[in-house]
């Protein structure tokens, strides 16, 4: 592994010489005189980042091509079509497949202005910094805006990151040699360890479901994350916003602008990263983000009464670890 002296410069070299090759169709027809600019997606500020974001983000994994073998045409145009629509946040992570890889062909060429996160799922400090120097050259970029430990679902994930060969030792050091702007912590298995993770370090972001079915679970993640990420002012961004879809099943949500919208309404939560299976999806994705407007309590409590009878199957990812 390179030494801190020169891990920075080897980083800049590799991605120097990759993104040379790299085309963007999508920044050729943006730059073309008869395409008009795209309508804006709202924004926030990120919580203590002190950085605007979009409220809507594209995910890099689950029902998306950008996470699948095979689909490189697919995911590409997925990609260059979000360039077009406004999107600026991309989340994706080291075990996300080819995702990494696809946006590393597309986004090199509009970088400056792009929200970039990236996550690992290796709890010590030197497996953590292989994946993020491996995350880099697939990105072909020398700097994640966002890097974040994934899925930590138990306690004694978090005694082995926090150790003194842990995990984030790399974060520290890679933060502060400016690879990395910004540290997160992400989970959808447990509250009580995401809680404990933003109690025990200063993170300054943290990814965790935000949906209405989530509210039925025993164990639910917004009155035990939320309280603890508000009084540090920890960036909130929201995930599993549809459960993958099956909270549109009969006798769910009527639609995305329902899920979206229920998200984007809790006091805390900053934005949120949804996939998209095809470019129509994250068309009216993108629409319905345009649109958003804060829900008041009573219209909230209508979208969680009618995810009473699905919830089970709009957080079945909770027993993922």
């Amino acid at each position: 592994m390179a030494s801190k002296s020169t891990r920075r410069n080897f980083l800049i070299a590799s991605v120097a010489v990759a993104s040379g090759v790299v085309g963007c169709k999508a920044l050729q027809e943006n730059s073309s005189t008869n395409a008009a600019p795209p309508k804006t997606i709202p924004e926030k500020v990120l919580g203590n980042t002190g950085v605007k974001v979009p409220i809507f983000g594209l995910g890099g994994a689950g029902q998306t091509p950008l996470s699948h073998k095979g689909q490189e045409k697919e995911a590409i145009a997925l990609i260059e079509r979000s360039l077009q629509l406004g999107i600026r946040y991309f989340d994706t992570a080291a075990s996300y497949g080819p995702s990494e890889d696809y946006l590393g062909k597309v986004l090199p060429s509009q970088r400056s202005g792009l929200f970039l996160a990236s996550k690992t799922d290796k709890r010590d400090r030197d497996g953590a910094w292989r994946e993020l120097e491996r995350s880099l050259k697939r990105l072909k970029t020398d700097y994640l805006d966002l890097w974040q430990m994934h899925h930590v679902s138990f306690a004694e994930d978090l005694d082995t990151i926090f150790s003194a060969s842990g995990a984030v030792k790399a974060m520290e050091e890679a933060k502060e040699q400016k690879i990395i702007r910004f540290t997160g912590i992400t989970g959808h298995h447990e509250p009580d360890v995401i809680a404990e993770g933003l109690r025990r370090y200063s993170f300054d972001t943290t990814l965790i479901p935000v949906n209405a079915a989530d509210k039925f679970h025993p164990r639910p993640f917004l009155p035990v994350v939320l309280p603890v990420a508000q009084k540090k002012n920890v960036g909130v961004i929201a995930m599993k916003v549809p459960a993958y879809g099956r909270l549109f099943k009969p006798g769910g949500l009527d639609g995305m602008q329902q899920a979206m919208g229920y998200s984007l309404s809790q006091p805390g939560v900053h934005c949120c990263i949804i996939a998209a299976e095809n470019i129509k999806q994250l068309e009216e994705n993108t629409n319905v983000a345009r649109a958003f407007k804060q829900l008041d309590a009573q219209e909230l409590a209508t979208i969680e009464q009618k995810t009473a009878k699905v919830w089970q199957d709009g957080t079945f990812f909770r027993v993922w670890t």
